[in-house]
Formats: C-alpha cells, sequence, structure tokens
C-alpha cells in the first residue's frame, strides 16, 4: 500500500472485482477483445513497482483511494468530523458504479489519481485539463513574460491552455541592450526560464542572453516523470531563434496581436517537439482584428502555416457579444472552420440558459481550447464525465451523479504550484460535471426524456453541492455541469464522445499508430490485425487496423447542421451552466446555412466553432468507412490478444495519459 495514501479500500472488496473484467466499449473482435480496452491499457494503466501495468480494476482502486484520502486528509487538517465506516460505504459504492462504467474520471485523472504526483506531492495540477491567460494587464506586470512562459509551463504538464490578445498594442518592442550568458537548466523550470529572459530582453530592453545548452540531456533519454523520450535541446533552440527573428530589427514598434498568438505558438510547438507532451491552445481575439482573423490564412501567413510553421498549433476564436454581426465570419468558417466564436456577456451573466440571469462569473475573461469551461485569467478547468446511456433509469443515474460530483468537488481541496490559480479555485470551486453519450442517448431514448434527465440532474448536482461545501466549510461552485467533448473516456465504455454523433455508424475501421518496434504492435500483429509502415514516418511508426463495431446510432454524415446545434442549444439550456463543447461538423452543401444558423442561435449558445467535413479518403486516416464484407474478412482473421502477456510486459511503453478535455479537434498532436 502507498505510504502517502491515508485511506485505502478494504482488501475484501477489491479482491471481489480481482477476476472481473469490465464491459470494454467498442469490440474490434468476436472473442472480447475490445478498442476500450486498448485504450485503457495504452492511455492510463500505470506501470507497477514490478515492471507490469494495473488492470482496470487496480487503477480504480487507486483513484478512489487517491480520492478518499485527499477528504480524510483535509477533513483532519482542519479539525472536520470524519466517519470512517461512512467513508468506506461511500468508496465502495463510488468503485462499484466506475466499474460499471456509469462514471469516470477525466483521462487526466485516470492516470494520475492516486499517484505520488498528486497524493505524494499535495499538488492538483496534473489533474486538471485546462487553463485560460490573460495578456490584458501586459504593460503594466513586472515582468512581462509571465503568460508566454506560464503557458510553455503549462503545456510541458500537458494542460490545454486558452490566452487572448488583449495585450496588443499595450508593450513596446525594445533593442537589447547587450549580451550575457545564460545556461539552459535541464527542467521544465529551465527550459521557461529561457523563454522568459529571451523576452524579457525585447519587452524590457534588457540584455539579450547567449544560450549554453549543454546541460540539456541529450536525444533518446528517458523523461521519467511524465514518460517518453527527451529530443534534446535541438525544439528548444529553434524556439529561440523563432523569437529572436520575429523580435529583431522592430524597435518602437508594439507588440501585435498576431505576435501574441506567434510567442504562444511557437512555445506550444517546442512542447511537441520536444516529446514532453501534446499541446492544445485556443486564441481569443477581436472579430474586428484583420491581422488576428487571417492568421490561419495560408495565401496571407505562408511562412505560419508551412510545413515548418507554428500556426496550426491553436483554434482561433473571436470575443463576441449576443446581437453582433458575424457575417464577415462566415466566409472564413466556410473555408476552414475557423474562427469560432465565444460569447463573453452570456458566459459572464448567466449559467444554465433557462435560468435567470445571475452574473456570478463577472470575472470570466475567455475560454477553454475545447469551449466548454469559461475561466477567469489563471483558472482551471477540473472535468469528470458520466455516462447516462450506462445507467438502468434516472434514478441509477442520479445516485451516479453524487459520486462524479464528489470527485471532482475533492481536487478543489487541494493546491496547485501556481499561486493566482491556487486563488481563483479557492474563490470559484469551479468544476465541470459532464454528460457523454449525449447524441446516442436521444437516438435511443428521446429527446423529452434527455432533457428530463438533464433538468434532474442538475438540480441533483445543486444539491449535493450544498452538502458537501457545507460539510467541508468551502464555498459552493460557481459553475458545477458541462458537455466536454470527450475523447478516450469514451471509449472505454461505449459511449458516443460528449453531445457529437459519430465519425461512422456501426462498423467501421479504426487506426491507431505504434512505434514500429512496440512490443503492443507485435502482438497485434500475431493476432491478425494489419500492421503496416505509416506514410508519414515508416522509419518509426506503424499503422494498425482495427475493424470496430460501434453504437448504431447515425453518423454525423447523417445529420444535419441544424440538428448538431440544437443539440447543444438544449444541452446549454438545461444542463451546462459552464459552456458547451460543440464542433458543428457541416457537409459542402450546408455551408451557405452557417450564418442562418449563427442568426438564429444568437444568444442560445455561450461558444461554437464549426468544421467542414471532408469526404475525401487519407491514406491511414482513423476511420475508414468499408462495406461489411471487407469489415467481416478482417475480423475472420482475428485471433484473440493475449492480454496478459501485454500486461506483464515491462518493456510496453508508458501510459500516456490524456490531455486537456480531449479529443481529435482540440488537440494538437506530436
Amino acid at each position: 500500500m502507498s505510504s502517502f495514501l491515508s485511506f485505502h479500500l478494504r482488501d475484501e472488496f477489491v479482491d471481489g472485482y480481482r477476476n472481473r473484467s469490465p464491459k470494454w466499449g467498442f469490440p474490434m473482435s468476436d472473442n472480447g477483445d475490445s478498442l476500450g480496452e486498448h485504450a485503457f491499457l495504452t492511455k492510463y494503466s500505470r506501470r507497477k513497482e514490478n515492471g507490469s501495468r494495473e488492470r482496470y480494476w487496480e487503477c480504480l482502486e487507486r483513484v478512489v483511494n487517491g480520492c478518499f484520502s485527499i477528504q480524510k486528509d483535509y477533513a483532519q487538517a482542519q479539525r472536520l468530523p470524519w466517519n470512517e465506516a461512512q467513508a468506506h460505504r461511500s468508496a465502495e459504492e463510488s468503485y462499484e458504479r466506475a466499474f460499471a462504467g456509469k462514471w469516470s474520471p477525466s483521462g487526466r485523472g485516470l492516470w494520475m489519481m492516486g499517484s505520488e504526483m498528486v497524493n505524494g506531492r499535495k499538488d492538483s495540477s496534473p489533474l486538471y485539463n485546462c487553463a485560460f491567460l490573460s495578456t490584458e494587464g501586459l504593460e503594466g506586470m513586472e515582468d512581462p513574460s509571465f503568460p508566454f512562459t506560464r503557458l510553455m509551463d503549462m503545456s510541458m504538464l500537458g494542460v490545454g491552455v486558452g490566452f487572448d490578445v488583449r495585450g496588443s498594442g499595450k508593450i513596446t518592442i525594445h533593442e537589447p541592450s547587450g549580451r550575457f550568458p545564460h545556461s539552459v537548466g535541464d527542467s521544465r523550470e529551465g527550459w521557461c526560464e529561457s523563454l522568459g529572459s529571451l523576452l524579457r530582453a525585447y519587452f524590457l530592453g534588457g540584455r539579450l542572453p547567449v544560450f549554453d545548452y549543454s546541460r540539456v540531456r541529450p536525444a533518446g533519454s528517458p523523461i521519467r516523470t511524465f514518460g517518453g523520450t527527451a529530443s534534446g535541446p535541438a525544439p528548444l533552440e529553434k524556439l529561440h531563434h523563432q523569437v529572436m527573428t520575429l523580435f529583431s530589427g522592430r524597435a518602437g514598434e508594439t507588440v501585435t496581436s498576431s505576435d501574441i498568438v506567434d510567442v504562444m505558438n511557437m512555445a506550444g510547438k517546442c512542447v511537441v517537439s520536444a516529446n514532453v507532451r501534446r499541446s492544445a491552445e485556443i486564441a481569443l481575439g477581436d472579430p474586428g482584428d484583420e491581422d488576428f482573423l487571417s492568421l490561419k490564412d495560408f495565401e496571407v501567413n505562408p511562412v505560419r502555416m508551412g510545413m515548418d510553421g507554428w500556426g496550426h498549433l491553436s483554434n482561433n476564436s473571436v470575443i463576441a457579444s449576443v446581437g453582433g454581426d458575424y457575417s464577415h465570419l462566415a466566409s472564413r468558417i466556410i473555408k476552414n472552420g475557423e474562427p469560432g466564436i465565444f460569447w463573453l456577456d452570456l458566459a459572464q451573466q448567466y449559467g444554465r440558459l433557462a435560468d435567470p440571469r445571475n452574473d456570478k462569473d463577472y470575472r470570466v475573461m475567455g475560454i477553454n481550447p475545447c469551449g466548454e469551461i469559461p475561466l477567469e485569467n489563471g483558472g482551471f478547468c477540473l472535468l469528470v464525465e458520466t455516462f447516462p446511456g450506462n445507467c438502468s433509469d434516472l434514478q441509477d443515474y442520479l445516485r451516479t451523479l453524487k459520486h462524479a460530483y464528489l470527485y471532482a468537488k475533492t481536487i478543489t481541496l487541494l493546491t496547485t504550484r501556481w499561486e493566482q490559480t491556487n486563488e481563483v479555485i479557492t474563490r470559484s470551486r469551479r468544476i465541470g460535471t459532464s454528460m457523454t453519450g449525449v447524441a446516442q442517448f436521444a437516438e435511443e431514448r428521446g429527446w423529452p426524456e434527455l432533457r428530463r434527465w438533464m433538468d434532474a440532474g442538475y438540480q441533483e448536482l445543486k444539491r449535493w453541492d450544498g452538502i458537501y461545501s457545507d460539510w467541508l466549510g468551502i464555498r459552493e461552485s460557481v459553475k458545477i455541469s458541462t458537455i466536454k467533448p470527450s475523447g478516450t473516456v469514451s471509449l472505454l465504455h461505449g459511449a458516443t464522445p460528449g453531445l457529437h454523433f459519430p465519425r461512422e455508424r456501426g462498423y467501421y475501421v479504426r487506426t491507431v499508430r505504434e512505434m514500429r518496434d512496440s512490443p503492443f504492435a507485435k502482438v497485434m500483429q500475431d493476432a491478425g490485425y494489419p500492421v503496416e509502415p505509416s506514410v508519414s514516418d515508416p522509419d518509426t511508426t506503424v499503422v494498425i487496423s482495427m475493424p470496430v463495431e460501434g453504437p448504431d446510432v447515425r453518423s454525423e454524415l447523417d445529420v444535419s447542421l441544424w440538428e448538431k446545434v440544437s443539440l447543444a442549444v438544449l444541452a446549454q439550456r438545461h444542463w451546462s451552466d459552464n459552456s458547451v463543447s460543440v464542433t458543428a461538423t457541416f457537409k459542402p452543401e450546408e455551408a451557405d446555412q452557417i450564418p442562418a444558423v449563427l442568426k438564429s442561435f444568437d444568444g442560445c449558445l455561450k461558444s461554437i466553432s464549426f468544421l467542414p467535413i471532408s469526404e475525401e479518403v487519407y491514406p491511414q486516416s482513423p476511420y475508414q468507412r468499408v462495406s461489411f464484407e471487407v469489415w467481416r474478412a478482417m475480423r475472420d482473421k482475428i485471433k484473440a490478444i493475449p492480454w496478459d502477456k501485454l500486461y506483464g510486459n515491462p518493456d510496453l511503453a508508458e501510459a500516456e495519459g490524456e490531455n486537456f478535455c480531449s479529443s481529435d479537434v482540440c488537440e494538437v498532436p506530436r
């Protein structure tokens, strides 16, 4: 048992699950193999001391023990009542409902809760999905490099970051006043400080650093904290060169909106290239700023958007107000799906749109990269998922919500490594209890039933928030519910992601990428799954094709743009008091309807983005539509995967964890 955990589920209880397998989602063979278990093993199963990997029952034991240890430690530190027997009853029910696929921590929670990094260090930073940083006070900051280095720091922990360009035109670029030697530290802090020292030279007229990279670990060295291997100093050297190229020779000019986005994107690309984390960013600008609107236009910014560019590192959205004119944005949205739109006034003034205006979130300044959590400057979003489609009835779901809520609220009892963020968390206690499989539920049980569950579920969340906040002696959460896009967590238990309709209906081929020499690739190939070199990186990467059986739910090609947006509106009105993550995909023939959609639903959503559906077939694309005959032929050749061999293989790569919210839309892969 871990010494840093103060609460442990009873052995006799956990032993009852030792030989049970959860009902994994998305079967990919006729013998029980599934995409859900593949996602768990590669994303969330932590390595144990003996070198083997956690089974799902062990993962949940770690998560529940970690969650209730935080509660117990807090109660004892605050001299609050703690009933050990009652805690065990609650913890066991929480475990049972998670094992049944009725609720789940976000991917970051499955990966990190109960670990030494969280419970041992009393640091909740690894559990948060996304954050927001403002540049509004750039000109008054003692260190104006702060927003940029903080974004890089958070990105290196796998946190997606939103930021604004409010600092545009507020700080003058200087000519550096000399040079000084700077030895780059071989750490997250060392890399971030190197960027800070470079920016301060241009923002404050300080000395220009001359970097020595000899202390940075060479390429191929292990990264022990988060797994993976080091890239060496090359990505950091490139970042420094790009920043110097951006600001050199511009003394007397002011920093522009494009400068702010460029530096943030360059830092994000450095993180991606360094094999440390993936990166997710959202840039928020003014709808009248032509330079901002053109940032991702290849014809206007060919270098920025080229193969060696950095412009793809952020989703770009504009800050709008209800009643605004969006007609000039439609042509850009039709072209590449951007910009998205964030209605700041609605986020500040309202919770659920079915409820009266309350102005509780007047401090909100932006939103997270996937668009489901409006945030203050320095704020974090904390997410947890529920699976209403896996609950037998409404009462079953309402009981499940208690445990999902309690998991998320508990995390706010810990502090992060950032003082500004701790202030925001303590004041707001913001959480995001999400529904996933929403479209699937609506298809199977109907929209009226979905609306009923949303209304009743939200009231139940508010009830429990009052009860537990009172016990803990903390504020009730300023916001409590959301719809996140979901990612691999929805795969675990067979749900469609968030409120989105699936890419394909029923049967299709799903591809995943693995390192060429990974044990997983060999086991899959031996079991009969097609494995071939990646067309983009044939020397190091292979692509595995899996014939998957998904829910029999209409695909995004079968559903109109209007219906997709209407479902998001229903969720914003009846469930989410934060926001709803909606990327409304549209077919070519629907493109001219976007202005009407924006006008018709103005005031009904806090955020939205669009994405054109491309029916062009790419080699080794993640989702491939095939005939039933081809799909069936692939299944017939597949043998059972020896999962025991995989879980017990010490050479299997470390689990990656899930970043951000997480989805293919907001996540920029390596």
